[in-house]
């Protein structure tokens, strides 16, 4: 496991002082950097072999947001690296110990000059220790897009800010965009997934469709990322009570 300790700032809240959805996905994806960067496999050593991480799916599960000045935990557990594929959870908690969410993702090893996938080298497996995973009610990494009332939301330019230092689009900025498509803007989120299907790059044009369900007593809203022909780059469930 590796974990950092940190306090929500004023930059990191909404209107209600309390830590946004975006940002707690932030504070995943730093952990997992933060783990990276203390080697032996670096981003540096993977940039020289023209490999790269590559995110295929995101579940987050949100049992509840920190407010403005709270300290917590923020950690990560590889469980799994075997071929190409790593796996591995996040959480945050309290300094108290009381878990805020808890979250399941499915990587890919991806080698960019040659196009297809890669083995996990010596080095990435030095890096990443595994443990056990979570407890948790791991879903499927792919998302059905459901039938039912469905709108059109406004189109998204990928600008310079939307992209990560391989100049995709960021995982994290996808389901902002899932977000911000919402007519609903006053809703509690319980849980999201994310596929990744598609790299989106600067100055593509992405249009969010939202299709509205029921799951149990949940509101669903499946939004689907689409490139100009209509296919799914990205596809955000998010469930809200």
């Amino acid at each position: 496991m590796y974990s950092f300790d940190s306090r929500i700032r004023y930059s990191e809240v909404d209107s209600s002082a309390v830590l946004t959805i975006e940002s707690l996905i932030d504070y995943f994806q730093d952990c997992s950097t933060f783990q990276t960067q203390d080697g032996p496999a670096t981003m540096e050593y993977l940039k020289e072999r023209g490999i790269a991480w590559v995110l295929n799916s995101w579940q987050i599960e949100i049992k509840r947001l920190p407010k403005l000045c709270e300290e917590v935990t923020i950690g990560t557990i590889p469980y799994t690296l075997k071929g190409p594929m790593g796996l591995r959870n996040f959480f945050m908690k309290t300094k108290e110990g009381e878990m805020l969410a808890v979250a399941n993702s499915v990587w890919t090893l991806f080698d960019f000059e040659k196009g297809v996938p890669t083995r996990v080298t010596p080095e990435i497996i030095a890096a990443y220790p595994v443990e056990n995973k979570i407890e948790m009610d791991y879903q499927d990494r792919k998302i059905a897009i459901p039938e039912g009332e469905s709108y059109s939301s406004e189109e998204i330019v990928v600008r310079k800010h939307h992209l990560d230092t391989n100049n995709h689009v960021n995982n994290g900025q996808y389901i902002r965009m899932a977000l911000e498509s919402l007519s609903d803007k006053n809703r509690n989120v319980v849980s999201l997934r994310a596929e990744y299907k598609k790299q989106a790059l600067l100055g593509d044009v992405l249009y969010p469709v939202v299709i509205k369900s029921n799951m149990g007593d949940n509101k669903v809203y499946t939004v689907s990322l689409n490139d100009k022909d209509k296919e799914p780059v990205c596809v955000v469930q998010i469930k809200v009570d």
